[in-house]
């Protein structure tokens, strides 16, 4: 990866900022966007990264992100769609604005990264990855907007690589399960209330039948990341890795039978 130009939204925390460190420590040319600018200059002060805050869901803030891209390192080889949000709330629990704002900060936010970024992708045949999820192959309860929005990023990833295959460009997804982030810490927070149990306790329990055992750190998702971007990965694309310790895999039906 060493003096690649790749572009990271949702730089400032979590698989993001995994991500900026994995790649930093390669030699990449970083660029960190997000919205809230103090965490994404922390991340950067460990790369000397360009950072660019605003919103990733913003063709407006994009065009000004472009301007600066090019002026400082003369094209972009990569770019990493991180940034993501809630949704919680079934159906009928989710408010017009909820709604929207799950579809903004999760579907919009990739689609407007890609488009802003294909001109210059296109010039240097690079690469996108598109941060999905494990709901973008399953549904969990009471996650209406999240679930929607992620199922809608394999499409997304599908018809961008569809495309823009022909032109040199590879686009492919990646399905993480837990993940210890702060996002997902934060998601913690009911089960250890109402078991009584610390946050090491509660990740224990919502990976108890994933075949692993555990969640995934954030620096193992930065890795398949990376792999997907990699010229080891040159004839994939389209292509949705999923990096979930197995859980996608179980037999639900059948986990009565291992209780007996």
């Amino acid at each position: 990866m060493k003096g690649r130009t790749i572009v990271i939204t949702g730089a400032g925390s979590g698989i993001g900022a995994a991500c900026v460190r994995r790649l930093a420590a390669e030699g990449a040319n970083l660029v960190l966007v997000g919205r809230r600018r103090e965490p994404l200059e922390q991340v950067a002060a460990e790369c000397a990264g360009l950072v660019l805050a605003g919103d990733a869901a913003s063709s407006s803030d994009w065009r000004g992100f472009i301007r600066q891209i090019i002026d400082r390192f003369g094209g972009i080889d990569g770019l990493v769609a991180s940034a993501g949000g809630h949704g919680l709330g079934s159906a009928t629990e989710t408010s017009d604005d909820t709604w929207q704002a799950a579809l903004r900060s999760n579907l919009d936010s990739a689609f407007h990264s890609a488009r802003a970024c294909l001109p210059a992708l296109v010039e240097r045949r690079g690469s996108i990855v598109l941060m999905a999820s494990i709901a973008s192959l399953a549904a969990g309860a009471g996650v209406c907007g999240y679930t929607t929005a992620k199922h809608a990023l394999l499409g997304l990833s599908r018809s961008l690589a569809r495309d823009y295959g022909p032109q040199g460009v590879r686009v492919n997804a990646i399905c993480p399960g837990w993940v210890r982030t702060p996002m997902a810490d934060a998601e913690m927070q009911p089960l250890m209330v109402h078991h009584g149990e610390s946050l090491d306790a509660a990740y224990a329990r919502v990976t108890a039948e994933v075949p692993l055992r555990r969640p995934a750190n954030p620096a193992e998702i930065a890795s398949a990341c990376r792999f997907l971007l990699s010229d080891d990965a040159s004839i994939i694309t389209g292509a949705t890795l999923v990096a979930d310790g197995g859980s996608s895999i179980v037999d639900v039906p059948t986990l009565a039978f291992e209780r007996i």
